[in-house]
């Protein structure tokens, strides 16, 4: 009796065809998070609270990777097709066509729209590490010289992919290697920022009053895990032209983008701190408390100034004889009610 299964590479197209549904669950999900994020930013503000700046930036970001995304997505469906319909009877059958896809310029297209959008993505990363670090020389030299050459490595791999097989592309491991590893990097120095700031607040307040900056700690670095994992398995299964690379491949472009959207919602939303909050130089002199009376108007508390003398190497200090008048962290009077400390908010009012 004849076999009725094909004499083809069958993992192969398995993977390929199991690929496509992830990528398309995962656009979903990014079209959504698109939407609800761009509806944040055009959302007129409460009563009392504070529009968070580069609001048209970050619009303007939302749309773009959405629309890279669009067209991206498009010509990987449309290629779909083309291998179990359209092209189906060419010599090799399907998996000839997996294999050889950049001989078709719709894959060359949806790449290009990838990778152009992932250039988007990893400069709000940058610029939120530029922000958080106010500005540091190293820091940008240190980042932007990663993200130049990440760009460089994208438009090399462009440049000559056009016939190859994608798993011989030269730079694309590279490539691959430099973009995890901006996102990782990136947590590393936001968080410990982050941390070192939290550290100065429970001086000054308590431990207690750190929950903000241990919520932003852990969205930043969730976010961050949700596209590094996905992009370590992509960079083990390309280096050994595993079929496992198909299943991430055409979904990690979202993975990124859902990342990144995750953040400006809750930034929008007005979980997290203002721009200006990160500024080093400014002298923290006042914190900010929501009414216990259902209203959002902001209660003030006046506390004494740091001193900044990061610039001499030594730490920030509080004046030896200013702190006695500061109340318990677990109660602060602002005037007209008893906020308890769990009620910190952006020290900017968002």
């Amino acid at each position: 009796m004849t076999s009725l299964v094909p004499s083809t590479d069958l993992w192969l197209e398995r993977s390929r065809l199991d690929g496509m549904i992830i990528g398309a669950v995962s656009y979903g999900i990014f079209v959504i998070l698109s939407y609800q994020a761009g509806r944040q930013v055009l959302r007129r503000p409460r009563f009392g609270a504070v529009r968070p700046q580069n609001r048209k930036r970050i619009f303007v970001y939302i749309v773009t990777t959405f629309v890279l995304a669009t067209i991206g997505f498009a010509g990987n469906v449309k290629y779909t097709e083309m291998i179990w319909i359209d092209l189906r009877d060419t010599p090799g059958g399907p998996s000839a066509l997996i294999i050889n896809e950049l001989q078709y310029w719709v894959n060359l297209m949806a790449l290009a729209c990838y990778y152009v959008m992932e250039w988007f993505m990893e400069a709000l990363l940058l610029w939120r590490c530029f922000i958080v670090w106010n500005y540091s020389k190293p820091i940008i030299a240190i980042m932007t010289t990663l993200f130049l050459t990440m760009v460089a490595m994208s438009i090399w791999v462009l440049a000559q992919s056009s016939g190859v097989v994608f798993y011989n592309a030269n730079g694309q491991l590279a490539y691959l290697v430099i973009q995890v590893g901006i996102t990782v990097i990136y947590t590393v120095l936001v968080a410990g920022r982050i941390f070192a700031m939290r550290k100065r607040v429970a001086t000054l307040l308590g431990w207690e009053s750190t929950r903000l900056y241990d919520t932003l700690v852990l969205m930043i670095v969730e976010s961050a895990a949700l596209y590094s994992v996905v992009g370590i398995i992509f960079i083990f299964s390309f280096a050994f032209h595993s079929n496992v690379s198909n299943l991430v491949f055409l979904d990690i472009s979202h993975v990124q983008g859902i990342a990144q959207l995750l953040i400006i919602i809750r930034v929008m939303e007005g979980r997290s701190l203002a721009e200006d909050s990160w500024d080093a130089g400014k002298r923290a002199t006042s914190l900010h408390f929501r009414n216990t009376d259902g209203f959002d108007q902001a209660q003030t508390l006046q506390l004494p100034e740091l001193t900044r003398t990061e610039q001499s190497g030594e730490t920030d200090k509080l004046p030896s004889t200013s702190t006695s008048h500061i109340r318990p962290a677990s109660e602060v009077s602002t005037g007209c009610s008893k906020v308890p400390a769990s009620r910190l908010v952006d020290p900017h009012g968002a």
